[in-house]
């Protein structure tokens, strides 16, 4: 019985600390709301005509329960009697949540803040080709080498860094330490490159092998429904051969191919508002690529160009046009995992 009591007050104590916990940290919100204290982020907002408080919340990418919570916090008093927003009135928004950090993007770019939720329940693996001792396809521009490798990789970090600002999980297979997202013309080359922190082997089935391994040690883990992965590419053909971005999926995969094709009609979509006269001509099709058989998760293989061709490389070492093409893979990962619900 003496026991018990000591375990009862125990408890009791640790319910009194984490109540006056609540309390103070209440008053200090108040007291800083009173004072004028700075808030961070802190924004202003008017309901439309029919919206609840989850409503005017995902309009402005507030969508987890923290936001809700933090929402009527620093509005008491605010609303109707069943916490209903009232036309007219002005409603302090919680801060986004605070900037997370991802040293692979480099030192200008590694933090990046979350402004949705769009993606929450996704997973991503994310493979730019070839890499250490490898450098893919090599082009020539200007006198300049460019490497496929080096092109990919970027891509592949703008891509990361747009899926992770929408909620989602990242892996970034292959990895450069010191070469951030950049923006010249001309990516300086580099045998750096790791999987993961570890060694590329220069044999290809190896090279293979070791990333398809990565990647399914890593899904094994991962508890998201939703696990996708992608692997960005260069292609290298004749010099007068132009091309649009190629969607591979393996064959027999459904899922697969759905994700192909919705990457492929975002890129047409794309092309037909930026450039409405230019048509755009990439296809979609089962390949037998290792990549693609070996991987547990549903995977895509894009080619994004022909690094021999003056007008595809304008697609690569623009960063701007890089930037475009992260943006439109993302916005088609997006669409297929809506869809996917």
């Amino acid at each position: 019985m003496q026991i018990k009591r000591l375990c009862l007050a125990h408890i009791q104590d640790i319910a009194y600390f984490c109540h006056m916990k609540k309390i103070v940290a209440t008053i200090v919100l108040a007291i800083l709301l009173a004072i004028g204290g700075e808030l961070p982020a802190q924004e202003i907002a008017r309901p439309k005509h029919g919206e609840g408080i989850n409503m005017m919340l995902r309009r402005f990418n507030r969508t987890s329960k923290e936001h809700y919570r933090q929402f009527l916090e620093l509005n008491k008093g605010k609303f109707t009697k069943d916490n209903g927003l009232k036309i007219g009135v002005e409603y302090i928004l919680p801060p986004i949540e605070t900037e997370n950090t991802e040293p692979l993007f480099g030192k200008e770019l590694a933090h990046y803040p979350i402004t949705s939720q769009d993606l929450q329940g996704a997973c991503f693996y994310l493979v730019s080709g070839h890499g250490g001792p490898d450098p893919g396809a090599v082009g020539i521009y200007n006198g300049r080498q460019l490497h496929e490798d080096e092109y990919a990789y970027d891509i592949v970090l703008r891509l990361a860094r747009n899926l992770l600002m929408r909620g989602a999980k990242v892996h970034i297979i292959i990895q450069d330490a010191k070469d951030g997202i950049r923006d010249d013309r001309f990516l300086s080359n580099s045998s750096r490159e790791t999987c993961m922190g570890e060694k590329i082997p220069l044999n290809q089935v190896e090279r293979l092998k070791q990333r398809c391994d990565k990647i399914n040690q890593l899904h094994k883990k991962d508890k998201e429904k939703y696990r996708r992965a992608v692997f960005i590419h260069v292609d290298s053909r004749s010099k007068g051969e132009q091309i649009d971005v190629f969607f591979y999926h393996c064959e027999g995969s459904t899922q697969g191919r759905r994700l192909a094709n919705t990457l492929r009609t975002t890129f047409d979509r794309k092309y037909d508002k930026h450039q409405p006269n230019r048509g755009f001509d990439g296809t979609v099709s089962p390949r037998n690529l290792y990549v693609l058989r070996n991987t547990a998760p549903v995977a895509v293989f894009l080619e994004l160009g022909n690094i021999q061709n003056k007008r595809d490389l304008q697609r690569l070492i623009l960063s701007d046009n890089r930037q475009a093409l992260a943006n439109w893979i993302a916005e088609g990962l997006m669409t297929d995992y809506k869809n996917s619900k």
